[in-house]
This record gives C-alpha cells, sequence and structure tokens, in this order.
C-alpha cells in the first residue's frame, strides 16, 4: 500500500457510509463490495426511509456519528420515495451537505433529471453482478474518498 492509500486509510477510519436499500439481496452485495474497496469503513444499512430519518436524528446526538456519505437507492420501492428522502436530507439544516449518490437500476433520463433536481451529488446505475461492483466502488473510492474534500462534522 502507497504512502497517500495508507493516509487516506486512517484518515476515513471510524467513518461510516449510509446505505439506504429496500432490497436484502442487493445490500448483501453492495456491503461485499464495500468491505473489499472500504475496509476502514463501517456501511450502515437502512432499508427504508422512515428508518433512514430516524438513524439520521439519532446522529445528532454527536454530530461526527453522521454518515461520510449516502448511497441512496431510488426505488424504496417507489421512486417518489427515494425522491422524497432525498429531498428531506439536502434541505434538512443538519444534514443538507452530506453527499448523497442515488443508487438505481434506471438509466430512465427522467429518473435521472429529478434526482439531480432534488440535489442528489451523483447519479450511478448499478453495476449488474459482484465484479462490476467492485469496479465501479474502485472508481467510487478514487473519487469520493480518495480526491474529493468532504466538510467534517463537529460537535
Amino acid at each position: 500500500m502507497d504512502k497517500l492509500a495508507t493516509a487516506n486509510t486512517a484518515k476515513h477510519r471510524n467513518t461510516t457510509i449510509l446505505v439506504v436499500e429496500d432490497n436484502a439481496d442487493q445490500w448483501f452485495i453492495i456491503r461485499w463490495a464495500l468491505q473489499q474497496r472500504f475496509p476502514e469503513v463501517d456501511a450502515i444499512w437502512m432499508s427504508d426511509a422512515h428508518q433512514t430519518m430516524h438513524y439520521l436524528d439519532a446522529c445528532t446526538q454527536d454530530m461526527r456519528e453522521l454518515p461520510r456519505l449516502i448511497l441512496l437507492d431510488l426505488y424504496l420501492p417507489q421512486r417518489e420515495i427515494g425522491w422524497s428522502l432525498l429531498q428531506f436530507i439536502k434541505t434538512h439544516h443538519l444534514y443538507r451537505e452530506l453527499p448523497v449518490i442515488v443508487l438505481s437500476q434506471s438509466a430512465d433520463i427522467e429518473d435521472i433529471k429529478e434526482s439531480y433536481f432534488y440535489r442528489g451529488n451523483s447519479y450511478i446505475v448499478k453495476p449488474s453482478g459482484y465484479e462490476k461492483w467492485l469496479e465501479c466502488f474502485t472508481y467510487f473510492r478514487h473519487y469520493w474518498w480518495d480526491a474529493v474534500t468532504l466538510p467534517k462534522f463537529t460537535e
């Protein structure tokens, strides 16, 4: 491991990525791919919008508990629920700076445009198969972990 990778691993230790995904099979694949590409990060799974809002609310007791990133499945199971949750996060005075990456099986241009309209930071069409997830998270890690400087939340 090179010096930069070592420094970034240490920098992100005890950090969480919140995954909002209503399909347990998809969560299983995402979790394993995240463990391979983000071994120093805890992936937290929420399966619906209400659970996610309660989790984020609980994190406000100690702002350092807020996730570093949120991976949000658009269809929870309807896209309107995903957009509603995205809008809630992006308009909330404490959560709006959290990067939200929308994940979806859909490559529909309207889904993509609407996700950006509600201030999603990125839109990723879900890869098919574990190897494609690993490849996706390799690029994802390079951009969101190594290249981008994200805000820090402190109490």
